[in-house]
Parts: structure tokens; sequence; C-alpha cells
């Protein structure tokens, strides 16, 4: 009796272990293709964000008699490549002569500024791609 029971409950655990099997080959198969579909389809890559960087601007002379100049400053933050910076006012704009990091700045002067042109300063950051800008900080001149 006890021979009869014990080859029954060998044989009921025989047929367990090829379906514990099965499903873990399809459970590594279906893991190893969504890990090569997001690498293969780009998935995987992260989005471009904006720096955080803080700008500082200081102002000599009015807009009103001509001689407005501003100074626009790097204070802090994360250092950026200057061809990914402009500095726009009204139509123009204006680029950082080297690479964008705390302490550089760059000068918009009363030749470049005109009451009828721009009235606002802004420091604006655009993608590597250039589907994405974003304004970093904005000035009004006075």
């Amino acid at each position: 009796m006890i021979q009869q029971l014990k080859t029954r409950f060998d044989a009921d655990d025989r047929a367990v272990s090829p379906v514990i099997g099965v499903i873990l080959m399809v459970a590594i198969t279906v893991i190893l293709a969504a890990v090569i579909a997001s690498l293969t389809l780009g998935l995987g890559d992260s989005a471009q964000t904006a720096p955080t960087a803080k700008f500082d601007f200081e102002q000599t002379g009015t807009l009103s008699d001509g001689t407005a100049e501003v100074t626009v400053s790097h204070a802090s933050g994360a250092t950026i490549a200057n061809e990914r910076v402009d500095v726009v006012y009204g139509t123009d704009d204006e680029k950082f002569g080297e690479e964008v990091s705390a302490g550089t700045s760059t000068v918009v002067d009363s030749g470049e500024i005109s009451s009828g042109s721009a009235e606002e300063i802004k420091v604006v950051w655009t993608s590597e791609d250039g589907s994405t800008s974003t304004v970093l900080a904005t000035y009004q001149i006075q």
C-alpha cells in the first residue's frame, strides 16, 4: 500500500516540473523581447530637459534716451554649451562668446537696443536636436 501511494505521488511531482519550466521559458522570452524592442526602438533614450541656471541682468542708461546697455551674466547653475543659448531681444539675438558657466557674460548695448524693436531680453536654451526651447530668464528693459 505504501509503495502504491509513493508511486502515485512521484508521478504527480514529475508533471509539475515541465509546466514550471515552460512558464519560466515563456517569461524569459517575453522579457528579452521587451528589452531588445526598447533598445532598437529608442524607447530607452531620455528626453532632453532644460538646464537649471540663474542669469543676472545689469542695466546702465535708459531705453528712452537711447543709452541703454544690459549686461547678461550667468550667475549660477549648470554649465551650458554656448551654441545652445541665445540672448534674444526684439528681432535680434546675441551669443555668449564661450561656454556659458558661472561668471560668463555678454553685453547688449544701446546700438543693438532701440525703443521700437526691444523692450525685453530673454535667455533662451534650445535642445541639441532643435525640437525644444525654453526661456531660462527674462528682463524688462527700463
